[in-house]
């Protein structure tokens, strides 16, 4: 049986998406997960049950501060901003999951991962 597509994300990969996204500026949790969806090509979805967790964390490490606004639709809104921390985290974040990246692509090129009849890979 072969392995299913879905929109979810990659493991390890909300802290980079997230802090990426706020690295143009505050944005509240709608907006981050709108800009991760649009920019992605509509392939990446955040969830709210993710999403806010991950938001609170991160501002409890100091990676982003919040403060409150009113949204474009004159609705009370937390908006989210990096902070130094978080941008040196971002770097960080960025290194990791390109070297991740080379890592896999390496597999995927020498020929490592060839599904067989009968096996999923997941």
């Amino acid at each position: 049986m072969a392995a299913s597509s879905d929109n979810s994300l990659p493991q390890g990969s909300l802290d980079l998406l997230v802090l990426q996204s706020l690295a143009g500026g505050k944005r509240h949790g709608y907006q981050v997960a709108k800009h991760i969806q649009s920019t992605s090509g509509d392939v990446l979805r955040v969830e709210e049950g993710s999403l806010y967790p991950a938001l609170h964390r991160m501002e409890r490490r100091g990676w982003i501060a919040s403060e409150w606004g009113l949204s474009e639709s004159n609705r009370r809104a937390k908006y989210y901003g990096l902070t130094r921390s978080g941008r040196a985290q971002l770097k960080v974040e960025v290194a990791s999951w390109r070297a991740m990246a080379e890592a896999i692509g390496k597999v995927i090129d020498a020929g490592a991962v060839t599904p067989r009849l009968g096996i999923s890979i997941s």
